[in-house]
């Protein structure tokens, strides 16, 4: 069975499954893939985390329960997986703007989410090419912040334009002077290590410099990216997420590699003279195995 397919069994799986318990281990079963490489590619096509998307598909089926009127709350409740009122409350709340026992007794406007479908469109990135390179360990000096894949594009990039401007960023970029680090090749880049297992929709989001830690460099955080085999992707910082989004999205599917394991991707940047910053050079490095 091909992995469209797959995926497709997934969004059944789920549907059968709202009323009650949905396993993302049981959802990557079916996909015939890793937890960590099935998020990140329900996410890059969907862009949407599998939580949340499960979390809007149960609350879109438990609005037309409440406003019937034909059950208790605490019953509804129950048959979505909450047994507290509260909690369910809170995430009907979340998702609809309003209280039930409000949704029921007031004409509100109530939101729909539709279900998925796989494939939606194509993502749509020009003919892209690749090569599988091996690269040895190596340590990254600089600063990092945790994030949700869900609030990235907004609270991410807000973070990391503060940062630049920053004393300590400047002390950071001075420890090479610019010079490209011997493995990367360049003289910046960002690493994005996968959280725990019970946090499939978190990452660590490190922006620093290939640098062998010395005194001068004790102020700031030193990360280790081990040995990987990876797949590089080559584009500009403009379409960078677009890149990232036809990897997860597209590329796995149509070519076998899955993504390996616990390992980061790797981004390195490539600023060029007397051009603006979004027209810069951008390396994508994904760590991947072949899947037998």
């Amino acid at each position: 069975m091909g992995w469209l397919k797959r995926l497709n069994l997934v969004l059944e799986y789920i549907e059968e499954n709202l009323d009650g318990e949905i396993s993302i281990d049981e959802a990557a079963k079916i996909a015939y893939c890793s937890r960590y490489h099935f998020h990140r590619v329900f996410y890059a096509y969907f862009n949407v985390t599998f939580a949340e998307y499960v979390r809007r598909r149960k609350f879109t089926l438990a609005a037309v329960d409440v406003v019937s009127g034909q059950e208790k709350i605490i019953d509804i409740a129950s048959r979505y997986g909450y047994d507290s009122p509260n909690a369910f409350t809170r995430a009907f709340r979340s998702v609809h703007g309003v209280n039930p026992s409000d949704a029921r007794t007031s004409q509100v406007k109530i939101a729909t989410y539709n279900r998925a479908s796989f494939p939606s469109e194509a993502i749509g990135v020009e003919k892209m090419d690749y090569k599988i390179v091996e690269r040895p360990s190596f340590n990254v000096v600089g600063k990092s912040k945790s994030f949700k894949f869900d609030d990235f594009t907004k609270n991410g990039q807000k973070f990391w334009k503060e940062y630049v401007k920053s004393n300590e960023y400047k002390a950071l970029c001075q420890l090479t002077n610019g010079r490209p680090g011997t493995i990367t090749g360049a003289p910046l880049v960002t690493v994005y290590f996968p959280s725990e297992a019970d946090k499939l929709d978190e990452f660590l989001d490190l922006l620093g410099i290939e640098f062998i830690p010395d005194s001068n460099s004790e102020e700031f955080e030193v990360h280790t990216v081990p040995t990987a085999t990876y797949a590089e992707f080559e584009c500009t910082y403009r379409s960078a997420m677009k890149t990232n989004r036809y990897i997860y999205g597209e590329w796995f599917s149509a070519t076998g590699y899955e993504r390996d394991g616990d390992k980061p991707d790797v981004v390195a940047y490539f600023p060029m003279p007397y051009r603006h910053f979004s027209e810069m050079g951008v390396r994508w490095w994904v760590p991947v195995v072949k899947k037998e």
